[in-house]
């Protein structure tokens, strides 16, 4: 018998879909209660909290609360969940044209005091073709503001291709290890204030960055997953060839 699957969900308006197209990015309110984000953040929690750890989490002992977490779809059923939960589902095929599919997830602590990321675009670490790639970044803390190192957006620069990447320079601002956009200026970036449960989803040539978490008690844990059109490839990237589907 051949397997049926539900048609995905149509979350986002017509006005919703220009605005990404045209902005490059769209802030989807409430994607997902209050009762699961408080689920898997402690489940995150338990997963590291294991004796041993599980080999694919494992990190120094005192890290474990603190390292991101890298692919964690790729070996834990709740976070698979995550990865397909309805309105991220519905919401890119209806941006895509078609169903997405998973490449890439990370679950985020940024505790306090630690840096951010300096501007980049996503297709710049992964190249896919045809080019369809979209972020999306959901919110697991009850705020998610400047304080506490939330995402900056620079509207409209997906239309710019992709830029060069050079060293960062503020490396006490952000990480060292990564690369930054060159030849634009990102000072004209605008903070996404975030409440729990918020999804962000943006394009793979949005230019984007985060500050360093300011704050003296407040935590920024986020999921962040990266979805490309189930007819899109990821290049170069052994470790982010396989597909994981949303249904």
């Amino acid at each position: 018998m051949k397997a049926t699957f539900s048609k995905p969900l149509t979350p986002l308006s017509e006005e919703q879909i220009s605005f990404f197209k045209e902005q490059g990015y769209f802030l989807f309110k409430k994607g997902m209660s209050n009762d699961l984000i408080d689920a898997f953040n402690g489940h995150i929690y338990d997963i590291r909290n294991q004796e041993p750890m599980p080999e694919w989490a494992a990190c120094e002992e005192r890290k474990k609360y603190s390292l991101r977490l890298f692919n964690p779809h790729k070996h834990d059923s709740f976070s698979r969940q995550l990865m397909k939960h309805a309105i991220v589902r519905g919401a890119l095929a209806q941006l895509m044209g078609q169903e997405a599919v998973c490449v890439q997830s990370m679950y985020f602590y940024k505790e306090p005091g630690a840096p951010g990321q300096a501007s980049h675009q996503d297709y710049y670490y992964i190249k896919n073709d045809p080019m369809t790639m979209i972020a999306a970044w959901t919110a697991m803390e009850e705020l998610i503001d400047v304080e506490n190192g939330c995402l900056w957006v620079m509207p409209g620069t997906h239309k710019l291709g992709l830029l060069p990447h050079g060293a960062v320079k503020n490396v006490e601002e952000h990480e060292s290890w990564t690369e930054e956009t060159e030849g634009v200026d990102t000072s004209k970036q605008i903070p996404v204030i975030m409440e729990k449960g918020d999804i962000l989803f943006f394009s793979e040539l949005l230019i984007h960055s985060s500050t360093k978490n300011r704050s003296t008690d407040r935590w920024r844990r986020s999921y962040v997953c990266h979805y490309i059109r189930e007819d899109s490839n990821v290049l170069h990237r052994e470790d982010l060839r396989q597909k994981y589907p949303l249904f």
